[in-house]
């Protein structure tokens, strides 16, 4: 199956095809949250909004195989504050792997692209937030050097971490 992956960088249009593995991938959350929180975590991955923005906000990488995608990453550049990030980081969001692709690495070179998208920019900093759900997740982050700045507010009623990475010049 590996021999058969692309990484690249997604196109604006694909927008649809981002959402659709976003529901997929982050589908194992149904049977871990409380119903009510599932369900607005559902709203948010449903929102077409919510995919405007990320799309058209971040450099998006992706994993395909055949045409399909089964793996994405979003670097939001630094300039795009928000309650959990400070104005002069860029982030990741919304990793994401298809449930049947988990296991080959592909969370790890996704990240891995970001970080090195945001060092080619000349971000200085590369921050994420994770929870306790996500303990995979905290243990590519951690193992790339990610350290964890603070715990932030609980998000869909579970403990989160505010993670950084500086970069060097």
């Amino acid at each position: 199956m590996n021999a058969n992956l692309l990484y690249r960088q997604a196109l604006s249009n694909e927008k649809e095809s981002l959402k659709q593995l976003g529901l997929l991938s982050y589908n194992q959350f149904s049977k871990i949250l409380a119903l009510a929180d599932w369900e607005t975590m559902h709203g948010f991955l449903n929102s077409d909004n919510m995919w405007d923005k990320l799309v058209s906000g971040a450099t998006t990488f992706v994993c395909e195989d055949a045409g399909k995608f089964v793996g994405m990453a979003y670097l939001v550049p630094s300039g795009n504050p928000t309650h959990i990030y400070p104005a002069d980081w860029s982030y990741v969001r919304m990793v994401g792997v298809d449930p049947e692709y988990r296991g080959n690495g592909i969370a790890r070179r996704l990240t891995s692209m970001c970080v090195d998208h945001a060092r080619k920019s000349g971000e200085a900093v590369v921050g994420l937030h994770t929870s306790a759900m996500m303990d995979d997740a905290r243990h590519i982050y951690e193992s790339m050097g990610f350290r964890i700045e603070r715990e932030i507010e609980p998000i869909y009623g579970m403990q989160y971490w505010l993670y950084r990475l500086d970069l060097q010049s």
